[in-house]
């Protein structure tokens, strides 16, 4: 391609992104200042290289998955964040007392906001986490909380009710029992080391020692079995978006997001890049969307961030968005 023809190719892609109609040769006549006849030759050209489709419908033309991957590749210029869009994700990186699970998934509600599409995070496997604490929070006198934190920065918790006449001081002390000797235990052996190990010495020194077992061995259980370790956001705004104006696509687009197989195909690719992109059947999740993600690890804690939206995406929108998420991450392992 030439020039003109690559600058025709951006602004085709680029206008077909905000408007989500194909584009005419009208349009791009006015703007680059030539005759109905040449952009019509160009467009022609374009779509002999496999960068452009015909619609059906009208005239016009629309990017085709090679056009959108030679512009993200080629013409695209990351944007930068608007003042108000970085004093949002800013709020959430200073705070201090939010560890980086929690840090991320308030960041990719702001982005599913931003930019109405899906955000993903698929982190750590819990049965990778060793146990760093356990503590007990009372709430009243039927209600505790246990609070199960990692050497990761995972922090879970679960709310028990408990009888009247079960002692919290003795709960207190079955979890300092714990602390004592299972940190640095991997989650995944907490339960057996409760069993043969914990359960002994508190029938000892705990009364109505196998109610307050029970407590902490299902604390344990639900850490290692919940899907915590991967969280979808904002599902129901891609589907906003012109391209999935069909029941039927809804529905089998919901089917996805919801499905745990196939979000953890958003995984698969593994690459070096800081970021990447994926359209259409190279996403292997979805052949009508774009995915665009980069890998995080911190301090032991390896993840990955997605974001889900139509192959018609702010590519560049959000590329900045990623770019300033991974310049925090990158601050925060140092």
């Amino acid at each position: 391609m030439d020039e003109r023809q690559r600058n025709i190719l951006k602004e085709i892609v680029e206008c077909y992104i905000k408007e989500a109609k194909p584009i005419g040769s009208k349009h791009l006549c006015d703007k680059f200042n030539c005759s109905s006849a040449t952009i019509r030759n160009e467009m022609a050209y374009l779509e002999k290289l496999g960068y452009l489709e015909k619609n059906h419908i009208s005239s016009g033309r629309i990017p085709s998955e090679a056009g959108y991957k030679y512009y993200v590749e080629n013409l695209m210029q990351p944007k930068e964040l608007t003042g108000e869009d970085m004093l949002k994700l800013q709020t959430i990186f200073s705070n201090q007392n939010l560890v980086v699970s929690e840090a991320i998934l308030e960041c990719l509600e702001i982005i599913s906001d931003i930019t109405n599409y899906t955000s993903i995070s698929l982190g750590t496997d819990s049965y990778e986490n060793k146990l760093q604490q356990i503590s007990i929070i009372p709430l009243d006198d039927e209600h505790i909380v246990a609070l199960v934190c990692t050497d990761k920065g995972i922090v879970k918790n679960k709310q028990f009710n408990i009888a009247r006449n079960l002692n919290i001081k003795e709960i207190v002390k079955t979890s300092e029992i714990i602390n004592k000797m299972l940190i640095g235990t991997p989650i995944s052996l907490i339960n057996e080391r409760l069993e043969y190990e914990i359960k002994p010495i508190i029938e000892e020194q705990v009364k109505q020692y196998e109610a307050i077992y029970g407590i902490f061995y299902n604390a344990f259980n639900d850490f290692v079995s919940s899907k915590d370790n991967y969280h979808v956001i904002g599902k129901s705004k891609m589907l906003a978006q012109p391209e999935y104006n069909d029941t039927k696509e809804i529905r089998r687009l919901i089917a996805k997001l919801e499905d745990e197989n196939e979000i953890k195909k958003i995984e698969k690719h593994n690459d070096d890049k800081d970021i990447s992109i994926y359209i259409g059947k190279e996403t292997e999740f979805d052949d009508n969307v774009t995915v665009i993600k980069t890998n995080y690890k911190i301090g032991g804690e390896t993840g990955t961030i997605a974001i889900v939206g139509p192959k018609r995406m702010e590519y560049d929108k959000v590329v900045g968005l990623l770019n300033t998420l991974n310049k925090w991450l990158e601050e925060k392992g140092e």
